[in-house]
């Protein structure tokens, strides 16, 4: 009998991303839709920041998953068993997602430790060095500390949750530089392989609003103009697509020519500029959830606040892109993220539908604009990063 090797043969790098690790993203993106849930049951600012607060957590693991993929491709029968047992992690952690800060904490607790595991048993094998064994501390920790809030209660279990998601995020940052340097030159990034595995999580995403427009929709009373409206909603995540796609290519071409350490720091950063796009996406969700619902009612403010405001942290996600990439016109994603915000009256003045074709205008015209154009790195940007 051979004896089964946790490594590809081969030894060859990540290409395109497996359909393991798209599998792996459909269950991910759960959590996505547990917090929607989430939002349309109680749009409250108290419910937006528990919001921000667990998918910041979740975040940081999904991430850590792209980059061990990138670095060890799931080919082996006993890679994709170890990347499934990953998936019941964080399904077990989106079950316990809803009631989460009154109740079902320790189920959410319970699913983030699986999926902290099996991720460094698998990153064992990535061969970074001592960069995993701080890996390991920081995100061990964060995971007791996850497991730990998900027992307790109130504001202790608040305070256990900011701390775990302050100790991956933050504090890393903190050691010093030296060591922090040593640390990130350990990885060595696929720029294809990554920027691709997170175009197809957006893409997963924006289903999730497409599935809102759905759920949102009185199928007991259709008439024309309704029909109207849920096209009209479908147009809002089709240009939150389209600009997003817009700078994939320069995030490839700019991610391959940055290499060693300013080249993890950028993909780190990039990222991280996810998080508000990805937010976004599940605040604009619950948004057009209840202007499908009721599109020629007068919008309350929390739901006209929500379908604008989600897509206003979308654009800045992608202005942050952009920033990283140093790509020219950032400001014009971060104009059209204010005048986005200009729409919450439209939405409770006149009513849901009225306000969802101004937000459908308003992220069309940047696009129409800048037709033809393509996006490229400034030409100084190569020198700055390799400098």
């Amino acid at each position: 009998m051979t004896r089964t090797r946790w490594r590809d043969g081969g030894g060859e790098p990540a290409g395109r991303v497996t359909t393991v690790e798209v599998f792996f993203d459909v269950v991910f993106v759960l959590t996505l839709t547990q917090l929607t849930r989430s939002l349309e049951e109680h749009l409250t600012l108290t419910t937006v920041g528990q919001v921000l607060l667990l998918f910041g957590i979740l975040w940081w693991m999904f991430d850590g998953y792209v980059w061990l993929a990138n670095h060890v491709p799931p080919r082996q029968p006993v890679q994709k068993l170890l990347m499934l047992v990953g998936m019941a992690g964080f399904l077990i952690a989106a079950v316990g997602i809803p009631h989460a800060f009154d109740g079902t904490g320790w189920v959410f607790g319970v699913g983030y430790l699986v999926a902290i595991c099996v991720h460094l048993l698998l990153f064992t094998q990535a061969g970074v060095g001592r960069a995993l064994t701080l890996l390991a501390v920081y995100n061990l920790a964060a995971a007791l500390l996850v497991l730990a809030g998900g027992f307790a209660d109130g504001a202790v279990r608040t305070g256990l949750w900011v701390a775990a998601l302050a100790l991956q995020m933050v504090v890393p940052y903190l050691v010093p530089r030296r060591s922090w340097m040593g640390t990130v030159r350990s990885f060595h990034l696929v720029a294809e392989h990554f920027v691709e595995r997170h175009g197809l999580l957006v893409i997963i995403a924006l289903g999730e609003s497409v599935v809102a427009i759905g759920a949102g929709v009185d199928v007991d009373h259709l008439t024309a103009a309704t029909v109207a409206v849920v096209v009209l909603a479908l147009a809002l995540p089709a240009g939150l697509w389209w600009t997003y796609f817009t700078d994939t290519h320069a995030a490839e071409v700019t991610l391959a020519r940055t290499t060693g350490g300013p080249g993890t720091r950028l993909a780190l950063r990039l990222g991280i500029t996810h998080i508000p796009l990805l937010l976004g996406i599940v605040i604009t969700a619950a948004g057009i959830h209840a202007a499908v619902a009721h599109p020629g009612d007068h919008a309350h403010w929390p739901e006209a606040m929500a379908l604008a405001g989600g897509v206003a942290a979308y654009l800045c996600g992608i202005a942050a892109i952009r920033s990283a990439l140093h790509l020219r016109a950032v400001w014009r994603r971060l104009l059209t993220a204010a005048v986005v915000l200009a729409t919450v009256p439209v939405g409770t003045e006149v009513n849901a539908a009225t306000q969802l074709a101004a937000l459908v205008l308003v992220v069309a015209i940047p696009l129409v604009l800048e037709r033809g154009r393509h996006t490229a790195p400034a030409p100084s940007t190569m020198e700055r990063a390799e400098a």
